[in-house]
């Protein structure tokens, strides 16, 4: 399709031909789109409006048959069976269209909801007499009724009762469904009224004002072309969807998949239910596995571009954003699907080493989407302790670097071919490792599992072999479970308060360590001379034991015990960009802080949640 080629077109339909398109099947629903949701008083503001010739918005339709955009389509709730293939799918309208056929021409009962969102079967009728006064309400005259078509109050009066042809004739009432099949009514009506003059002028009267609306009723409809790539159809369905749930592309594709006999939701399910074993896999969500794929496709693509010789501007980019993702075919996503999931558990693994046994202590989940793809291009030559060791210097640079909060598509594309070709010793150092720089004043401003750098510090420190100043026993993966390790002040929380420690020193990076729940109790509110002898008294150490206990988290002994929070809080700051340092296998610029650094607000850098004191 040309720039200037438009790829849609407007026009209008009858309502009656649209709801008849819609029972024959030949207007349906793409997989992606969500259940009808509409209740009983949106119904029937909706039948006020179409009966008075009011305009009820824009209905997008989009024609199938096009080769790049297929998707499976289902009937509208109401249609039993389609007798023929779709030549459209509903885009925009869909509630819309679900509640008039099945409120004007489905022959079944309307299966909605009432306010309080609880299940309610419904007939709708309109009341002639009412309808045709000129000074009326035209909603006073739609009935909404039960199944039984009775309406009863709770003292058990009868308020209506259509529940026979000759009630409803009795009553003047119209059924809704008979609109578009008004003439055997009425022959039926007449027989009933033994034609009847007075009651034959009101049904005329009716037929004129009320039916012959609905029978002409024009709607406004967009149809979008079938040559529209796939990312366009997805971006529109999210403008235009006015119930405000927003699409995915991995329903996008679930929808598309399904078109090829691919069954993309179940087989998902059972990946995630694989990489759910490792805990650190918990978050992994549909979206990063995609994204995974997309990179591996692209990166294979442009790989053979390269071997043909191709032109380096005529060559396919890696990408993983939602364009690339929507043109995933079956055969690409077949094709390394059982990869990139082993990928994901190596990524598993390696973070084990690394010390992060839990999705809670990953700094970036967004992180594992690149991770996976290099382990699943690499296979084994992903597991040599070298090229664990340089994939450990580009992870801790793109966790104390913060390199992975946000628009990291782009970054993903750079890390797989920068990565392979790097363990490979085939490229020079990843862009993530030059990007990334660590700022002394950081360690002042860390105070919350919000920011990716605090829970990285945190897992260094525990990768550093720190022990339990209670238990002495390395915070390991056994203890870090069986104790409930977790992030806790070194001078608690009243101590500082107490000696005029502000909040913001105090809940920095610099006074927190990786401490078991039973030891943070017995630490309290005290000053650490008193604690420190009281802990080593209940564990029976000496002051030389403890002294190396508290070496191991980095923190100057005698500055701890003289309770000097200033001499303390500038060598631990030390001490932790040596460690820092030592992750990221380049230095950091140590200049001085200020003041006005110390203080500055904490960033979100991760998933937002609050650490444990």
């Amino acid at each position: 399709m040309s720039p200037a080629e438009t790829t849609f077109t407007t026009d209008k339909m009858h309502l009656s031909k649209i709801l008849e398109q819609v029972e024959d099947g030949r207007i349906q629903l793409p997989d992606f789109q969500r259940g009808w949701i509409w209740d009983d008083q949106h119904i029937v503001d909706l039948i006020e409006s179409v009966s008075l010739g009011y305009p009820i918005g824009t209905i997008m339709l989009m024609e199938t048959g096009g080769e790049g955009v297929r998707f499976k389509p289902r009937t509208i709730d109401g249609v039993e069976s389609a007798s023929q293939p779709p030549d459209y799918l509903i885009l925009d309208g869909q509630q819309r269209l679900t509640s008039l056929y099945q409120a004007l021409r489905c022959q079944q009962v309307v299966k909605t909801r009432d306010t309080r969102k609880k299940p309610i079967n419904r007939w709708y009728y309109m009341d002639m007499a009412k309808a045709l006064k000129s000074n009326g309400d035209r909603a006073e005259a739609i009935l909404s009724l039960p199944e039984s078509r009775m309406q009863v109050t709770f003292g058990r009066e009868i308020v209506h009762d259509l529940s026979t042809p000759a009630l409803e004739f009795k009553k003047s009432c119209f059924p809704l469904n008979a609109v578009f099949r008004a003439a055997d009514w009425r022959r039926v009506y007449n027989r009933h009224w033994d034609r009847d003059g007075a009651m034959a002028e009101r049904y005329d009267e009716f037929e004129e004002q009320v039916i012959e609306r609905f029978k002409e009723y024009l709607v406004p409809v967009i149809i979008v072309k079938r040559e529209t790539p796939k990312e366009a159809i997805c971006q529109v369905f999210e403008k235009v969807n006015t119930g405000g749930v927003s699409l995915t592309a991995f329903e996008l594709l679930t929808a598309s998949f399904a078109a090829d006999g691919f069954e993309l939701r179940p087989d998902w399910a059972t990946r995630q239910r694989y990489l759910r074993q490792h805990q650190v896999l918990r978050a992994v969500q549909d979206t990063d596995f995609l994204q995974g794929i997309a990179l591996l496709t692209t990166y294979q693509a442009q790989l053979d571009a390269i071997s043909q010789d191709t032109a380096a501007d005529d060559l396919p980019a890696v990408s993983c954003k939602r364009r690339e993702i929507l043109r995933l075919n079956v055969a690409g996503y077949k094709k390394w699907a059982d990869p990139l999931q082993e990928g994901f558990v190596a990524a598993a693994r390696f973070l084990r080493r690394q010390h992060v046994f839990t999705d809670r202590d990953l700094s970036y989940r967004t992180q594992l989407v690149p991770l996976a793809a290099v382990f699943a291009w690499l296979g084994k030559k992903g597991e040599p302790d070298g090229v664990q060791a340089k994939l450990a210097r580009w992870f801790w640079c793109g966790v104390l670097g913060e390199l992975y909060g946000s628009a990291v598509e782009s970054r993903f594309a750079r890390d797989l071919p920068d990565l392979v070709n790097w363990l490979q010793d085939r490229g020079p150092t990843p862009r993530t490792i030059e990007d990334a720089n660590f700022s002394p004043s950081r360690l002042y401003t860390l105070r919350t599992r919000n920011s990716a750098a605090y829970k990285g510090i945190h897992v260094l420190l525990m990768r550093r072999k720190c022990l339990d100043f209670r238990s002495g026993v390395s915070i390991e993966e056994q203890a870090y479970f069986d104790d409930h390790v977790d992030i806790h002040h070194i001078f608690p929380r009243a101590w500082c308060d107490a000696h005029g420690i502000d909040a913001e020193r105090r809940d920095a990076i610099l006074n927190k360590t990786a401490l078991s729940a039973r030891t943070n109790r017995m630490i309290g509110g005290n000053a650490p001379s008193g604690y420190l002898v009281a802990i080593a008294k209940e564990a029976g150490v000496t002051k030389t034991r403890m002294d190396a206990i508290l070496r191991t988290h980095a923190i100057d002994p005698d500055r701890l015990r003289a309770d000097d929070y200033d001499g303390f809080e500038s060598a631990r700051e030390s001490a932790l960009l040596d460690l820092i340092e030592q992750a990221m296998g380049k230095p950091v610029m140590r200049e001085a802080v200020t003041a006005e650094e110390r203080v500055a607000e904490d960033y979100e850098g991760n998933n937002g949640e609050a650490a444990s004191d």
